[in-house]
């Protein structure tokens, strides 16, 4: 009898994958994941590839800044609807439509133009992939919230995860391969047919069921004092206060009232915890075609093996934090992370070496994956559901913008102090966060 009920249980637990809203958040995971690498590494190899000094290359990271300043449309995106399209599609699902074919347009864009002679014209069509793509992650952040339950988000969470890593896979790896067997015009137009998959799982999914924009601002007790004290103003002005307070103010003004002083410590945290890791990222593809290895060793090594290493690190991450605590884990995160970028100083005084590329990369994505785990459950903990979109797109801008920002400078040090000395000096960077770390850990007991 007892062990029916627990297989009764496993099927329980089991079935909740078979939802449709779980499913879908697969394809949602692919679509998101998908344009990343295309407007980064993957790009920065397609410049490198082409004979692009890799001091232009640098400023190609500032690019994913975009990614790191989507709390400036976020609001927008999060409460007003979409004109004419709004009333097809609803709110959600014309946002995340006009993102992808956004990305989409960019990528054919991109299909069409040749580096160096276009460098400008490439940079302008990856910033506009970037913009989509950015304004893309925040819807699929509100419709994952909205379209279930809470004891599903979890499921949601993990098929999402594995979603974008496949996203990641074909931007990544299979870009690399068809940019081998035919040419990077060819790769480019590939991924932008793969965004169809995001299309059609936003045609055929419905629009989440969610209060409306009136109801939403009157739960708010600063709306309804702004509302009480401006009773006798015009009407727009009135719901265009209710609205900026409601979308802006309250998100920031709770984070700030639950966390007190603390609050700047843990921003401060947020946005140099993952600067060593995002720091180096853009000069990883160029190291690899100097040191001689082909685009194919490279997508067989670094994106097959490189993100099922990030998978187990992301596992082993989830696991250690059960066991061991959130902070402790933050620790191990953040040193592994400013660790492993000496590994990419052994490559680079190795040459071209096989094992020690497999090596580094193996090293690289376990800590990857561990930190990014430990870091999203670390950013969970601080969000209020009241407030999830505005606060963790917050929370995910300020982790990427400092990296992003000294990205844009590395091809720069490499310029200057070659592969080693720019590898060391990105692990140094991450020497604050380990401190910063280390005190959160001490807090938290």
């Amino acid at each position: 009898m007892t062990h029916d009920v627990a297989h009764r249980r496993w099927r329980d637990a089991l079935a909740v994958y078979l939802q449709a809203p779980v499913i879908t958040m697969l394809f949602l995971g692919f679509a998101a994941g998908l344009p990343f690498l295309l407007v980064f590494s993957t790009l920065t190899a397609w410049l490198r590839d082409a004979g692009v000094d890799v001091a232009a290359i640098g400023f190609f990271s500032w690019i994913g800044i975009l990614y790191s300043i989507k709390i400036a449309w976020a609001p927008v995106v999060d409460r007003v609807a979409l004109p004419g399209v709004g009333r097809w599609f609803g709110q959600r699902r014309s946002w995340m439509l006009c993102a992808q074919l956004t990305i989409a347009a960019g990528l054919l864009g991109l299909a069409t133009l040749s580096p160096p002679a276009h460098l400008i014209l490439i940079a302008g069509l990856a910033l506009l992939v970037a913009f989509g793509a950015a304004t893309q992650d925040i819807v699929i952040d509100a419709y994952r919230i909205e379209s279930a339950e809470e004891s599903v988000q979890a499921a949601m969470a993990s098929t999402y995860i594995i979603g974008y890593r496949g996203g990641l896979l074909a931007a990544g790896a299979g870009a690399l391969y068809i940019a081998d067997a035919v040419s990077w015009h060819a790769a480019y137009a590939c991924m932008a047919a793969l965004v169809g998959v995001g299309v059609i799982t936003t045609l055929v999914r419905p629009e989440p069921q969610r209060s409306t924009l009136g109801i939403q601002l009157a739960s708010e007790p600063r709306v309804r004092a702004f509302l009480y004290q401006h009773r006798h103003a015009p009407r727009r002005r009135r719901r265009f206060g209710a609205w900026v307070i409601g979308a802006i103010v309250c998100p920031f003004t709770d984070f700030f009232a639950r966390h007190g002083r603390t609050a700047l410590w843990f921003l401060l945290f947020i946005g140099l915890y993952r600067i060593s890791d995002l720091a180096m990222a853009a000069m990883a593809n160029p190291l690899y075609i100097d040191l001689g290895f082909s685009l194919s060793e490279i997508a067989n090594v670094t994106k097959v093996f490189g993100i099922a290493m990030s998978i187990l690190g992301g596992v082993a991450g989830g696991l250690l934090v059960v066991r061991f605590g959130l902070g402790r884990m933050l620790v191990v995160g953040a040193l592994a992370t400013a660790l492993t970028n000496l590994m990419f100083v052994a490559l680079a005084n190795a040459g071209h070496s096989f094992p020690m590329l497999v090596m580094t990369i193996m090293g690289d994505n376990l800590a990857n994956g561990l930190a990014s785990t430990v870091f999203i459950a670390f950013l969970s903990s601080l969000t209020s559901r009241a407030y999830t979109a505005t606060q963790y797109a917050l929370f995910s801008s300020l982790m990427t913008l400092p990296g992003k920002f000294l990205g844009g400078f590395s091809g720069l040090v490499v310029d200057g102090f070659g592969y080693t000395g720019f590898f060391t000096v990105s692990a140094a960077l991450g020497v604050p966060a380990v401190l910063l770390a280390l005190w959160l850990a001490r807090t938290q007991r």
